[in-house]
């Protein structure tokens, strides 16, 4: 009899755990949203939903910031939908900076693959400051939500690949969020303790209003 119940236990067990599917490659017609996007059909998918070709092309760092990121994101890979996690390539020219910015979503590891770049973060509790100067093969992790940075401190470009630990990580950039908008130049004064002239520049350069 014990047997009996055992062999009913496992044959129930087992036909709930076949109905668990293997992946979700994400239904990107659709909205997306903070538990990720609906799931395509299976019979719709293919193996290329699984493959991004794009982090073997460098980007094109002709811009104010002298860098370029290549996403690998949900939106452009969707295959990593709900497994929690995606990639994205950095370009870096000479004196070029990804400016300091902060990933909503996710935490982040970045591999240095050529040159050198000087890396940072900033703690939430007591505004401490995390920097090195890493150089090929090395890897820094900056943890979720926090503040942080990345320069080329070479005379090369510099390229590095990060990982998330998140499809969609989110992006804020500090900059653009302050100046790129049409935030008030006397809210942003009072706020950024910065003086008229200083808040109007950043406003023309980022394309601000206000």
């Amino acid at each position: 009899m014990k047997m009996l119940h055992f062999a009913v236990l496992f044959a129930i067990l087992l036909s709930s755990s076949s109905h668990a599917a293997d992946f979700c490659v994400a239904k990107l017609k659709g909205a997306g949203n903070p538990a990720g996007y609906a799931c395509r059909m299976p019979s719709k998918v293919t193996v290329d939903d699984f493959v991004f070709a794009g982090l073997g092309v460098a980007g094109n760092t002709t811009n104010i910031i002298s860098a370029a990121v290549t996403p690998a994101f949900v939106q452009q890979f969707p295959g990593v939908n709900g497994l929690g996690l995606s990639m994205a390539r950095l370009d870096l020219a000479p004196a070029g900076v990804i400016p300091m910015h902060t990933h909503p979503g996710a935490s982040e590891i970045l591999f240095v693959v050529q040159g050198k770049i000087t890396a940072g973060f900033i703690s939430s509790s007591a505004n401490t400051v995390y920097v090195k100067t890493l150089k090929k093969g090395d890897v820094m992790v900056f943890p979720r939500g926090l503040l942080h940075f990345q320069i080329n401190a070479a005379g090369i470009n510099s390229i590095a690949v990060v990982s998330f630990s998140d499809p969609d990580p989110g992006l804020q950039i500090t900059d653009f969020a302050f100046f790129a908008n049409d935030l008030s130049s006397e809210l942003l004064e009072k706020s950024t303790f910065l003086d008229d002239a200083q808040v109007k520049k950043l406003k023309k350069v980022l394309g601000g209003t206000g």
